[in-house]
């Protein structure tokens, strides 16, 4: 195998993926990256066989097709060290040589036969969906995962995708994050009964691919794997087992619950002054909503006390609840500052339920008043 490649394109698309490439695996060979010539270009692979990627090279003219297997740590080096605005990749049987205007280097390689085969797309039933929307569903709902929970259902992200939309559920059992858009369904895709749980690692590294806002990502389940396919890269992974809450019976209709206009810049801001003087062990803010005002107020006894009031379009009568400061920080900071959401609350036991007008809702259970 011989070719010449571009730098910085090579630098991307091997940084996307060798972030799928175990620090440390019991399969060595894992620990690199398989670079396939083809004469239409290059293509990285990497897996830890639960998550798979290939991602394509462009600015690669191959002069004869093969397959080398790159040392991530060495490799990852030369890129980003060397200032050559083209390198020339060649196998002689021993290794690789990496050769630049003034530079050369030379690699032990291991056998490419050995490298895991990572799936392709090749799908003819999957969901379709602009790339921007796809990011904006993973950074909504991934951070309300639990990844060190016993349940192991809570440390992924359950996709509902039907005839004409994709809704995406993160829950660690003390706070729901729901999204839901529109998207194409091709072939009659659909998920289903199944559960289509996503670990959420897996939503990160597919966030990493969609380098293309404008683009669009085709999505396709299958019985126990979950397939992303970009412009540029595929990424496979595998799914999560286990029984996923009854996320819908969060939303239960309450007629009797006051709703409140907001607006997140000047809420974030409120937030997280309050939290200032909260410890893990006091780590609740009262939320008292009345006569046109918030009252935010925290209190540790080894800290000391805050209050924080802002104004808000709201003049019943007085509510309250304690919540968890980072918990709403974490739903407010996926926002835009200028944007608006209406939170419903009942009362100081019932859960805060926080709604956008672009198909996002946040659940957040109470604290109890004597923490």
């Amino acid at each position: 195998m011989r070719l010449t490649c571009d730098r910085e394109q090579m630098l991307h698309a091997f940084q996307a993926a060798s972030a799928v490439a175990p620090a440390r695996s019991p399969k060595p060979i894992l620990q690199n990256v398989k670079l396939d010539a083809r004469p239409d270009g290059g293509v990285i692979v990497a897996t830890d066989l639960e998550v798979g990627i290939r991602v394509e090279v462009p600015g690669v003219e191959s002069e004869s097709a093969g397959s080398v297997v790159l040392p991530i740590g060495r490799f990852g080096s030369i890129l980003r060290e060397t200032a050559d605005a083209k390198l020339q990749l060649e196998t002689d049987g021993h290794g690789v040589v990496v050769r630049g205007e003034r530079s050369e280097f030379r690699l032990p390689a291991e056998n490419p036969a050995e490298f895991p085969a990572v799936s392709e797309f090749a799908e003819a039933k999957y969901h379709s969906l602009p790339a921007r929307v796809l990011g904006q569903i993973i950074r909504r709902t991934s951070f309300a995962t639990d990844n060190e929970s016993s349940r192991y259902a809570l440390g992924g992200v359950l996709i509902e995708m039907t005839d004409d939309k994709v809704t995406a559920v993160g829950t660690d059992g003390r706070r729901l994050a729901m999204m839901e858009a529109p998207a194409q369904s091709v072939g009659g895709h659909a998920t289903g009964d199944a559960m289509t749980i996503v670990p959420t690692r897996s939503m990160h590294l597919i966030e990493k691919i969609l380098t293309d806002p404008d683009g669009e990502v085709h999505i396709a389940a299958r019985a126990n794997e979950i397939l992303v396919k970009t412009s540029g890269a595929t990424l496979h992974s595998r799914l999560v087992e286990g029984r996923f809450p009854k996320w819908r019976d969060v939303f239960p209709k309450r007629p009797d619950s006051v709703r409140i206009e907001l607006t997140v810049g000047p809420l974030y801001s409120a937030v997280r002054q309050a939290a200032i003087v909260t410890s893990e062990e006091s780590r609740g803010v009262d939320f008292t909503f009345g006569q046109g005002k918030l009252v935010l107020a925290g209190k540790a006894p080894e800290l000391g006390q805050s209050r924080v009031e802002m104004p808000v379009a709201y003049d019943g009568a007085a509510v309250s609840i304690t919540l968890d400061p980072r918990f709403f920080s974490d739903f407010l900071k996926v926002l835009e500052p200028e944007s608006t959401f209406a939170l419903e609350l009942k009362d100081a036991e019932s859960a805060a339920v926080c709604q956008t007008g672009d198909g996002y809702a946040y659940v957040i259970m109470p604290l109890a008043r004597d923490r």
